[in-house]
C-alpha cells in the first residue's frame, strides 16, 4: 500500500485537495470516449482491460478534490474488516484489521439514503447483469417495462464491472454496491441507484475483500459526528433515464457476456 497517513477529518480533507431499495436502474449513459491522441490519467484511474472488456479511463474532471481513492488511518466508528458507507458524505471505507482504510468516493440514489444500520455482503459478482424488481415494474412500468427481461452483464449493465449484494439475515435488501458508467453521479445523489462507484474503484475494492463481510450504513447523525466537513456534499442530479434502444440496440458494445463469465 502507498504511504499511510492519518485520515482525520481535517487532514483527510486537506490531503485530498491536491435507494427506494433496489433502484439500481438504467441511469447508465455510456462513458464518454476519450479524445484521440495522448491523454494522461490520475494514477489508478486509467483505462483497464478486465475479463475481455475495455474500460475507459476516468477524466480528471470527475476526480477533483476528495472525489478519488485515498488510503490512510481509519477514524470512523465501524469495527475492523468492515465496509463503512457514508451516504451523506458520499464515501465508502474499507476498514482493515490493522486500522488502516481505503476511502472511495461513491454516488447514492436519493432513496438510497433510507437504508442504514448493519447489513451483510453475502456474495459478489463480476460483470453482473441486472433485472428490475417486480416493485419497480409495478410502480414505474414506463421506465422499467422495456427492461423486463433484464440487461446482460457488460459495459451497458447498470451494475457495472462488479456488484456486492447486501442482506439482513436471509433477506435480500435489494441494495447493491456496484460500478457505474455514470461518472457525474459519483460524489452526488441521483434519481435512482444504490451505492455506485467508479468501475476502477469497485474492481480495486473487489480484489481486496471476501464475502461474507459486514457492511455498516451510517445514519445522518453518525455522518455529522465523523465527517461534518463533508456532510451532504454534492448535488441532487435530475433523472437521466435512457431508452431500451440505446442500451440494447444492435449497435450495443459488448452486449454479450464473455464465455468465461457464463454462470457467474
Amino acid at each position: 500500500m502507498s504511504s499511510v497517513k492519518n485520515l482525520s477529518r481535517r487532514s483527510f480533507t486537506a490531503m485530498a485537495l491536491a435507494s427506494a431499495a433496489a433502484a439500481c436502474g438504467p441511469r447508465v449513459p455510456i462513458t464518454e470516449v476519450a479524445p484521440s491522441g495522448p491523454m494522461s490519467f490520475v494514477e489508478g484511474y486509467g483505462p483497464i482491460e478486465d475479463a475481455g472488456y475495455i474500460l475507459p479511463g476516468i477524466p480528471s474532471k470527475y476526480l477533483q478534490g476528495v472525489n478519488r481513492r485515498r488510503s490512510g488511518i481509519y477514524n470512523g466508528e465501524a469495527g475492523p474488516n468492515t465496509l463503512d458507507v457514508d451516504p451523506y458524505a458520499k464515501f465508502l471505507y474499507h476498514v482493515r484489521e490493522d486500522g488502516t482504510t481505503t476511502r472511495y468516493p461513491v454516488g447514492v440514489g436519493r432513496a438510497g439514503r433510507s437504508i442504514r444500520g448493519t447489513t451483510t455482503m453475502k456474495f459478489m459478482r463480476q460483470w453482473p447483469g441486472w433485472t428490475p424488481t417486480q416493485n419497480m415494474l409495478r410502480t414505474e412500468p414506463e421506465v422499467y417495462g422495456p427492461f423486463r427481461a433484464g440487461i446482460p452483464g457488460g459495459l451497458r449493465s447498470p451494475l457495472g464491472a462488479r456488484a456486492l449484494y447486501l442482506f439482513r439475515g436471509s433477506r435480500d435488501t435489494h441494495y447493491r454496491i456496484h460500478g457505474t458508467n455514470d461518472l457525474e453521479s459519483i460524489g452526488n445523489s441521483g434519481s435512482a441507484g444504490c451505492i455506485r462507484m467508479f468501475n476502477q474503484d469497485v474492481i480495486h475494492l473487489y480484489n481486496q475483500i471476501e464475502a461474507p463481510m459486514k457492511v455498516v450504513i451510517r445514519s445522518p447523525e453518525e455522518s455529522m459526528r465523523v465527517d461534518p466537513e463533508n456532510f451532504d456534499r454534492g448535488i441532487e442530479l435530475p433523472p437521466k433515464i435512457i431508452s431500451a434502444e440505446e442500451l440494447l440496440g444492435d449497435d450495443a458494445v459488448a452486449r454479450d457476456r464473455p464465455p468465461e463469465l457464463d454462470g457467474v
